[in-house]
């Protein structure tokens, strides 16, 4: 019997111990006497799950997990008693065929659909699961052509604005220039965000081609990939990855014979969350501080080294790479209103089954966190949910039934933005998270604006007076002023949005504040 072992190279399964449990069915083999081969391949995003091993055995994918060195023996038995016929599932960690476990067969995975299925780093299989599809098409089309299928996709930046795609880069094609750019954000620092990372790693060539997609639809020819300084596992496999593709011809002087050039660089972040702004990410990619502009000029018209650029999200790159596959008909029949196609949601927190979960605009926040997360790992209730990162609102249970959809977050003073969610049970002290937001603000600002610079710091002080009950009344009226203020008056949303979980905290879990507070309509 021939069999096909898939251990996951990812950072969440290497930090769970899933380079022994390589080691380990390696020497297992040997010692047996038995023919097995072992690919390291990307997560599936099942995280709760990781090491999460996978066997082929005559075209299925059978699942153990999680799993320790220990393990691997008694899994080893199990599966030569299936070959005599006796079924794998009597070992306690038999999760049966893969495709099929309720995690994973309930989502609608179209950005995600190659993660796990194979070595990441292999063209050859890429191109088998569809891959570079998008870019040939491409190839075919007239630069405005491109940008119409983005356009038409309804696709909106993934990266927490949710900026229609299609229009940023229509501007880019307007704007005239010699030299144009393609940014990739990919400094991903949310509080509860994986899945850009997950895609670098179980999937580079995915971001690649949307890239190299978005130079043919532009008219630029060099391509940065802006990743965080967090992430040295995406950090080798993109550069591998983009090493191979321009070896294969999808990268570099005329990509598949199309006679246009795109050349695609990693440039590392240097661990400043503001550098997630896209102004500010420029500022560095420049080699400068990272610091905010004022805009205008918008980057679609001066942005890296004062020429036009296109600057997106990873998922957002990855999107292209499949509406262009796909056609955007298709992705547009994913999803909602002005929220369309698919949205990476990524679960963490106080949950028992954390992840990646690829699923349509319209589910709402209740049946991702109960039906896919089932509850607390503590076990305890929930008390509140916080979505779209450190700037995102606390959401008490009264608003968990929101769909997942810009608007309607936007409705109850929530943000969806890069998909993240994060899971508190009922002994949180939801005073104490008010006043982190401000000090996360205070730590993590650029400097530039007063509202954000001096507003933060402000504001941590107020909280505390606040929870220590002094002058009560009139610290109230101060931190909604100044909410207002950093609201209305800051450069960009770190300062403008970190009122965001200041208010709903005090407005709908006011007893953590040692008192009453006015409700906000």
């Amino acid at each position: 019997m021939s069999m096909t072992f898939f251990i996951p190279q990812d950072t969440t399964a290497l930090a769970l111990g899933s380079d022994s449990v390589a080691l380990t069915i390696t020497s297992e083999l040997k010692e047996r006497g038995l023919e097995g081969e072992i690919i390291r391949n990307g997560s599936r995003g099942m995280f709760w799950l990781e090491p999460l091993l996978e066997v082929e055995i005559d075209g299925s994918r059978l699942g153990f997990g999680p799993v320790k060195p220990s393990d691997v023996p008694g899994i080893l038995e199990s599966l030569n008693s299936h070959d005599k016929n006796t079924k794998p599932g009597n070992h306690p960690l038999f999760l049966g065929k893969v495709d099929q476990i309720d995690y994973l067969a309930r989502q609608q995975r179209l950005t995600f659909s190659r993660a796990g299925v194979g070595d990441p780093l292999c063209i050859e299989n890429y191109q088998r699961l569809s891959g570079f599809v998008g870019l040939t098409h491409a190839i075919k089309l007239k630069s405005q052509e491109i940008v119409d299928q983005i356009k038409d996709s309804g696709l909106r930046g993934r990266g927490g604005a949710a900026f229609p795609a299609g229009i940023k880069w229509q501007t880019v094609l307007d704007t005239a220039g010699e030299q144009k750019y393609i940014v990739c954000n990919a400094d991903e620092g949310d509080s509860g965000t994986f899945a850009d990372r997950l895609l670098m790693e179980a999937d580079p060539y995915q971001l690649i081609e949307g890239m190299a997609i978005a130079g043919l639809a532009v008219g630029a020819n060099q391509g940065y990939i802006y990743l965080r300084s967090e992430y040295p596992v995406a950090h080798k496999i993109l550069n591998q990855a983009i090493e191979r593709a321009t070896e294969a011809g999808f990268l570099g002087e005329n990509i598949c014979s199309s006679g246009n050039d795109f050349f695609l660089e990693v440039r590392l972040g240097a661990g400043a969350y503001i550098c997630g702004e896209e102004t500010s990410l420029l500022e560095s990619l420049e080699g400068k501080r990272g610091m905010v502009r004022a805009k205008p000029p918008l980057p679609a018209i001066e942005g890296l080294f004062g020429k036009p650029t296109v600057v997106n999200n990873v998922l957002t790159l990855g999107a292209v790479a499949t509406i262009l596959e796909q056609g955007s008909k298709t992705y547009k029949d994913f999803g909602m209103g002005r929220s369309r196609g698919t949205l990476a949601v990524q679960l963490a927190g106080n949950v028992k089954r954390g992840g990646v979960i690829e699923l349509a605009f319209g589910v709402t926040l209740r049946e991702v966190v109960e039906g896919f997360g089932f509850g607390t790992y503590s076990g305890r209730p929930i008390r509140a949910i916080q979505m779209g990162g450190p700037l995102g609102a606390f959401l008490p249970e009264s608003q968990w039934d929101t769909p997942l959809d810009y608007e309607s977050f936007a409705a109850i003073k929530a943000m969806i933005g890069h998909g993240g969610i994060v899971v508190f049970d009922d002994t949180v002290d939801m005073a104490a998270q008010a006043r982190f937001a401000m000090e996360f603000c205070a730590v993590e600002s650029c400097g530039k604006c007063t509202p954000c610079r001096i507003g933060a710091t402000r504001g941590v002080e107020v909280i505390d007076r606040i929870v220590q009950n002094q002058d009560r009344d009139n610290n109230l009226i101060l931190l909604t002023d100044l909410c207002d203020t950093m609201e209305l008056g800051s450069l960009c949303a770190m300062g403008g949005m970190t009122p965001f979980p200041v208010r709903s905290a005090l407005t709908y879990f006011t007893e953590d504040f040692g008192g009453e507070s006015p409700r906000e309509n």
